[in-house]
């Protein structure tokens, strides 16, 4: 048995700057089969870079305070997601979640089967320069210096 304080697991925020708090409990208490991460938005602040999906991994948002707001699926279709509540975008389905509100988000996000990212299986929808138009890329994952990189899976356009 493991048991922690979630306040107490280091902070590690997504390297694009997209948010301040992200803690992920899963590697604190060194699981295997589930992603657990608590963020806290501030207005403006997003859960992850963009618009994107895993093809491994569902993902369940419970929000404990505030209200999020995810875009969902490639035509983006706005779903608001209040405190109490809980939504779960299934392995394939485009999401993107945002605090668009005044007040600050605090959520737990489960992921399952895995504890860590398969970046094979993770895509984003991205401009793309060359294309001239948002198309679908497939992520790196970070470099030493923390940076993403995404490759448009239409023309092999990198991008950092």
């Amino acid at each position: 048995m493991e048991r922690i304080s979630v306040d107490e697991v280091e902070n590690r925020p997504n390297p694009l700057g997209v948010h301040g708090v992200r803690r992920p409990v899963s590697q604190a208490l060194d699981t295997d089969d589930v992603a657990l991460v608590v963020y806290e938005l501030k207005p403006g602040e997003q859960f992850s870079g963009g618009l994107h999906t895993h093809h491994d991994q569902e993902e369940i948002f419970y929000v404990l305070s505030g209200t999020a707001t995810f875009e969902v699926g490639t035509d983006r279709e706005e779903v608001t997601v209040e405190a109490g509540e809980v939504v779960r975008f299934p392995p394939g389905e485009f999401q993107s979640g945002h605090n668009h509100s005044d007040e600050p988000v605090r959520a737990l996000v489960v992921g399952a089967p895995g504890a860590r990212h398969d970046w094979d299986a993770l895509e984003s929808m991205a401009p793309c320069a060359d294309c001239g138009e948002e198309t679908s890329h497939a992520v790196r994952p970070p470099d030493e210096d923390g940076v993403m990189q995404l490759v448009c899976n239409d023309c092999g356009t990198e991008m950092f």
